[in-house]
């Protein structure tokens, strides 16, 4: 990680040859670039008045060297030999002013200095060049300790936040509110964790990222400023500055002290036990199951996460009883591409991308039955809407299936349900969920099941629960109680007794069933 002493050395805040060149002072000069020109934006670390013949061997890289050329006049070999000696010590530019030594730009310093690219400027009129150095050496001090400043200040701000437990988005938000720019946080894969920006600006980011992420990965330019995350000598991500319009160098400090911090957040736990993958899959599927902001605009971030969207076929599905991080890896053992992501506790959305010419029904019952044979407490209960091929479609469709699973909910063990639940499986439990708020069933439900709900009884509303969702069958409702045949047939005709009803009558038993279903939607 660089330090803030380190990022002062290397990356202290500069001038460009250009802005050197449009300050007042100068332009008193009348100077005229005669070399370079296409080389302006080269920035400037100092500036250096030499008039030594050698003066390269002094120099570290970035100076503006200023001349009169005195020395090297009525040699043109000296004279191009002096501009080779500027380029190799990396020098910004050189700046020459006319008079005596030279009355007018001196060709062979310009043709050495326009293959080099070294930017060539001449002073037409007499400039102390004692001036031009206190000028800019003053705005570079103010600009680098404006710099640490800023530096410093966000430090302290992230920390605070840290310290407070706040969670990722919170850091990059402001991270985002210094730079001014869209944020972007990935893993080494280039798939994107957290964003943070204006939402215009970062979405034009994501529907490009593909591009952008070569970019970050190599060589910096047109504001795209990295910084790796890491720690202990082993790299896990990267922070993009993606479009900084400041100083590159403060830019620079500022992209090194959001790094610092993310590392430190994860360090610490995050603020939560799940991974900054798994948060940013919770993001975009609770932001697709609201409905909120519209499936068209998450698209960016879809195909930035890694999700394939490109003429696919997308299964939206909803899982009751098994952790999102076990569904995850049955995903990766399965070679099928999707996001997974909790929604509350126990159920989990996930929305699979499929090639069009795969099978959506096969590939789907096979995901099923896997985590079907995965070790865990709760029965597993997959919800699946149809497929989809268009991905406006999908939150409709998270939607469903999250109906359907809600509409099992508490009676899986008891229903012979299929291996993947559909809309049209769940039949009067699922027109009840819909129902559920509606006063005049509210109503119902307290009305019919008064005997139980007066003076509740736990065990009696779950063998009634366990006595319908079987079909009135006794056997299986003993089986699933672990109780003897006598035991349950005592404790239906205490049910019965309570609520004043003959469950073997069709009719009543229905209404019973009604009430009851009603009122555990009401629960949930």
């Amino acid at each position: 990680m660089t330090t803030a002493s380190e990022s002062w050395e290397t990356s202290a805040p500069a001038l460009s040859v250009r802005q050197v060149l449009a300050l007042e002072r100068v332009l008193a000069g009348e100077p005229e670039v005669v070399a370079g020109a296409d080389r302006l934006d080269r920035p400037v670390r100092w500036v250096h008045v030499a008039e030594a013949a050698d003066v390269g061997v002094m120099l570290s890289g970035g100076e503006m060297v200023l001349t009169t050329g005195v020395l090297l006049a009525g040699d043109e070999g000296r004279q191009a030999e002096y501009v080779r000696s500027l380029h190799r010590a990396e020098a910004a530019a050189v700046v020459l002013g006319l008079g005596r030594a030279f009355p007018s730009p001196p060709d062979a310093m310009r043709r050495v200095a326009e293959r080099c690219g070294l930017p060539l400027v001449v002073l037409h009129r007499p400039f102390p060049f004692a001036q031009l150095t206190e000028e800019v050496q003053s705005r570079l001090v103010r600009r680098k300790f404006a710099a640490v400043s800023l530096s410093e200040a966000v430090r302290g701000e992230l920390t605070a936040l840290i310290t407070a437990g706040a969670p990722l988005q919170r850091l990059l938000d402001e991270v985002a509110r210094h730079s001014g720019c869209p944020v972007v946080v990935t893993n080494l894969a280039h798939r994107v964790l957290g964003t943070a920006g204006e939402r215009p600006a970062v979405d034009d980011v994501l529907r490009d990222w593909e591009r952008i992420a070569r970019q970050a990965g190599g060589t910096e330019g047109d504001g795209w400023i990295r910084a790796e995350l890491g720690g202990r000598g082993e790299r896990w991500g990267r922070i993009v500055l993606c479009g900084y319009r400041g100083d590159r160098a403060t830019g620079r400090l500022l992209a090194d002290r959001a790094a610092e911090a993310l590392v430190l957040h994860r360090m610490l736990g995050g603020g939560a036990a799940r991974s900054w993958e798994e948060q940013s899959a919770q993001s975009l599927l609770t932001d697709l199951v609201s409905g909120i902001v519209p499936a068209r605009q998450l698209l960016p971030r879809a195909r930035a996460a890694g999700l394939p969207v490109n003429r696919r076929t997308f299964v939206p599905l909803v899982v009751r009883g098994r952790e999102a991080h076990r569904l995850d890896r049955v995903l990766r053992l399965l070679g099928l591409p999707g996001v997974v992501a909790e929604l509350a506790d126990a159920v989990t959305a996930v929305l699979l991308s499929l090639a069009r010419d795969q099978d959506a029904e096969a590939l789907t019952a096979h995901f099923a039955a896997r985590l079907r044979s995965e070790p865990g407490a709760a029965p597993v209960v997959v919800a699946a809407a149809d497929a989809r091929t268009a991905f406006d479609d999908v939150p409709a469709g998270l939607r469903e299936a999250r109906h359907v699973v809600d509409a099992v909910a508490g009676s899986a063990a008891a229903l012979d349900l299929p291996a993947v639940v559909r809309l049209r499986d769940v039949h009067l439990r699922g027109l009840i969920r819909l129902l559920r708020d509606d006063p005049q069933v509210q109503s119902f439900a307290e009305r019919e099941l008064d005997g139980l709900l007066r003076e509740p009884d736990e065990d009696l509303l779950s063998v009634l629960r366990t006595y319908l969702a079987t079909g009135r069958n006794k056997s299986r409702t003993a089986q699933l109680h672990h109780v003897s045949r006598p035991a349950l047939y005592r404790r239906l005709e205490a049910i019965q007794a309570r609520l004043g009803v003959d469950l073997d009558d069709f009719e009543q038993a229905a209404s019973v069933h009604i009430a009851l279903l009603a009122h555990d939607a009401q629960q949930q």
